[in-house]
């Protein structure tokens, strides 16, 4: 596989378990709970494991631009999803803004893999 296929993908790894992490955390009830605790712990943990995979690929300040924004809104869907999280306006608007600046970054930036 190309490497900027392999770094995309290791990407989209990295932020699926991160949004994993995050469901857990927020069933865990301050680690009360056994189960979604552990889930945290290794949606996090394979999240860090994919994104070091992916730094091999790309430069540090890009990866966690892109896994931030991506980390971000794929989170903001899950809460929506899964948990009934509503969004506002002004939310929508934000995750809109954070969503164009990875488009930008991948379409323009000399520093992301093409």
């Amino acid at each position: 596989m190309p490497a900027p296929a392999i770094a995309y993908l290791f990407l989209i790894a990295s932020v699926l378990a991160e949004a994993v992490g995050f469901a857990a955390l927020n069933t865990a009830d301050p680690f009360r709970r056994f189960w979604p605790a552990l889930g945290m712990a290794g949606g996090f943990g394979l999240s860090m494991y994919f994104l070091t995979l992916t730094l091999q690929h790309m430069p540090l300040g890009v990866v966690y631009a892109l896994s931030s924004g991506l980390g971000i809104v794929v989170t903001a869907t899950v809460g929506l999803a899964v948990f009934g999280q509503r969004l506002d306006l002004a939310a929508i608007a934000g995750l809109a803004l954070i969503l164009a600046g990875v488009v930008i970054i991948n379409a323009f930036s000399d520093f992301a893999v093409h």
